[in-house]
């Protein structure tokens, strides 16, 4: 008996916007949904400022695959990779070499869990849900996890979303409302090593699919409001199975205060890639540390690294990376930061 099934096909272009679009499987058992049975598919780069008219095509390879909570049952969303007519991975196509680097170091067993801030925004005056069309909102202090009519903006976009995409079979861990009105905030995690990645682009697509449905935008650049406003970010919390277990006479917090001092001899290197814009949102203010100067703290949220304060306790466990703006390539971080304590 043959199935027809509804997949996805979804990635990135040229400015890094999501692009999909839609294929009829016939399978004739369950197995043909993994994901090394899925087909490859192309589509024309010179649409979507990745390719010349003459020489088009750009190849999807499926790298991951979720439930379709959009068209229920018999879908699935398929997040892919892309690359050029000789098999070359394009210039944003941040995941194949992450996949090397997580695959070549499988005993260091890198958990992520990524906590991603964004704004919904109202196309018809440009600013977040919550802002009046003329003069101002309240200061903040009232929007965090707040509740209430005067005091959430867009929850039923955020609620939608984290519904979406625990059906979908994301590892979503939570979400809440944020410092600032219209920002809010989802977790995904905790993932090993290139899962991250993935399940972070599959929860994107979501959100931005979610906006479609109500007329919003989902914003994810690290200063959209200027002044006294916080900034939106992706936290990376980050460990190894030596971080966590420790390893003969070194204990777990031995191997956090070691990567820690790594990151700081490569902090300029990563600032290149923990997002566009984001010395706008790195001021050393509102819970954000200094663009410039790498820092570390226990329960530091001005830091450029928190220590929490049960990992120095049970002298084992994470630590958070706080510089990563929101609009970061997954990908791209993760292994980043998986590469400079590691290797």
């Amino acid at each position: 008996m043959t199935t027809n099934i509804v997949a996805e096909y979804i990635w990135l272009d040229g400015s890094n916007n999501f692009r999909s679009k839609s294929r009829t499987l016939r399978i004739r058992n369950a197995t043909e949904v993994e994901i090394d049975n899925l087909p490859t598919w192309n589509y024309d780069g010179s649409s979507t400022g990745q390719a010349t008219t003459s020489n088009s095509e750009v190849t999807l390879h499926p790298r991951a695959v979720f439930n379709c909570p959009f068209r229920g049952q018999n879908s699935l969303l398929i997040i892919c990779d892309t690359y050029d007519h000789e098999g070359e991975p394009l210039s944003n196509n941040h995941r194949s070499r992450a996949k090397e680097l997580f695959d070549e170091n499988l005993d260091a067993q890198p958990w992520f869990g990524l906590e991603q801030e964004y704004f919904i925004m109202n196309p018809n005056n440009g600013k977040p849900l919550g802002f009046p069309s003329t003069g101002r909102a309240e200061p903040q202090g009232q929007y965090y996890c707040s509740v209430g009519t005067l005091n959430t903006f867009g929850r039923k976009v955020a609620d939608l979303h984290y519904k979406l995409c625990l059906a979908a079979g994301i590892k979503v861990s939570g979400m809440n409302a944020e410092v600032a009105p219209g920002q809010w905030e989802f977790q995904v995690g905790p993932c090993d090593g290139i899962e991250a990645g993935d399940h972070m682009m599959a929860a994107r697509y979501i959100l931005e699919r979610v906006a479609e449905l109500s007329n919003l935008v989902i914003d994810y650049s690290p200063k959209p409001l200027p002044g006294e406003w916080n900034g939106s970010g992706c936290h990376v919390n980050y460990s190894t199975r030596n971080m966590r277990r420790g390893l003969g006479d070194k204990r777990g917090i031995d191997f956090v205060n070691e990567a820690v001092e790594r990151l700081a001899s490569k902090h300029t290197e990563h600032m290149v890639v923990y997002g566009v814009g984001n010395r706008e949102r790195m001021l050393g203010s509102h819970e954000a540390s200094s663009y410039d100067r790498f820092t570390s703290g226990v329960a530091d949220r001005l830091a450029s690294v928190r220590i929490p304060r049960q990992t120095v306790e049970d002298e084992c466990g994470y630590f958070e990376d706080r510089r990563p703006a929101a609009n970061i390539d997954p990908y791209q971080v993760t292994s980043m930061i998986f590469e400079t304590t590691i290797l």
